[in-house]
């Protein structure tokens, strides 16, 4: 089973993007798609249901083999080893670019997104989720309590090889720098749903994950790998999301962040216009 669907954080973000996609995918679907860091490719089928064609990207090889097997039903999908800072697309390539919780990953994040806008096509769409700075202290307390400016310790916010966390002003920033333009923003956990994943599931990835550290070169055989089947139990944690979502309304202390861009069809991307 795709086992990271019972984790709050993991099923927010799978959330945001089935409904986003739903939301911005033009009638006929769109004509190429990227994902952007498929890692282990459990999001491409969700992806290239809105596509003719998609083709799915990642810096690690084993994580690419892996997603080449699990998707091989899926023959509009098309694998790479791409780096995200570099990637050998042409302008204007895609229609849709999708990239969950990848940008904190790269060193530098601004090229990262310059080259997202580059392939990205004018009229295209992109849909982008990282983690945030401003995550709630149920989620991490040691490096909440350690503040801006101090060493972090490598667990809970900082456990699974992020560079970096972001906020929402400097991502903005980069995008509209790359000529993107904001069009909406979603705080996808809150403290309620953060408090559920505690620690542990760094730990447990560490131990367990085939790539734990989300790194580009290869860490270890595999030991624990996603299918693309649906938990039994995923009812319960869509429950405890529904719970988390009523408490923290309105508030901005998330442990991840959603974004949909817009590149405009002339121009520059103008203001942006979050809802």
């Amino acid at each position: 089973m795709n086992y990271k669907l019972l984790f709050p954080t993991y099923r927010q973000r799978h959330r945001f993007i089935r409904d986003q996609l739903a939301r911005v995918t033009p009638p006929g679907g769109f004509r190429r798609g990227l994902n952007l860091g498929t890692g282990e490719g459990d999001y491409d089928p969700l992806v290239a249901a809105h596509c003719a064609r998609l083709d799915a990207c990642d810096v690690n090889e084993a994580d690419l083999a892996f997603a080449r097997q699990l998707n091989r039903h899926l023959p509009h999908v098309t694998y790479a080893l791409e780096d995200a800072q570099r990637l050998t697309y042409p302008d204007a390539a895609f229609d849709l670019v999708v990239s969950t919780d990848v940008i904190e990953h790269v060193p530098d994040s601004a090229a990262m997104m310059r080259e997202l806008g580059r392939v990205l096509a004018p009229g295209g769409v992109a849909v982008v989720t990282f983690p945030s700075r401003r995550f709630p202290a149920t989620y991490d307390p040691l490096n909440r309590l350690l503040g801006r400016g101090a060493k972090r310790f490598a667990c809970g916010a900082y456990a699974y090889g992020h560079f970096k966390l972001i906020l929402d002003d400097e991502f903005e920033a980069w995008a509209a720098a790359a000529g993107l333009r904001a069009a909406r923003r979603e705080y996808l956990t809150g403290p309620l749903g953060a408090v559920a994943e505690l620690y542990w599931p760094g730990l447990l990835q560490r131990l367990l994950k085939a790539n734990a550290a989300n790194a580009g070169t290869a860490q270890r055989g595999p030991v624990l790998r996603p299918s693309l089947r649906e938990p039994r139990l995923l009812a319960l944690t869509d429950a405890w999301i529904a719970l988390d979502r009523a408490v923290s309304r309105g508030s901005r202390r998330s442990v991840g962040v959603g974004y949909v861009l817009e590149k405009p069809a002339a121009g520059g991307p103008g203001p942006s216009a979050v809802r």
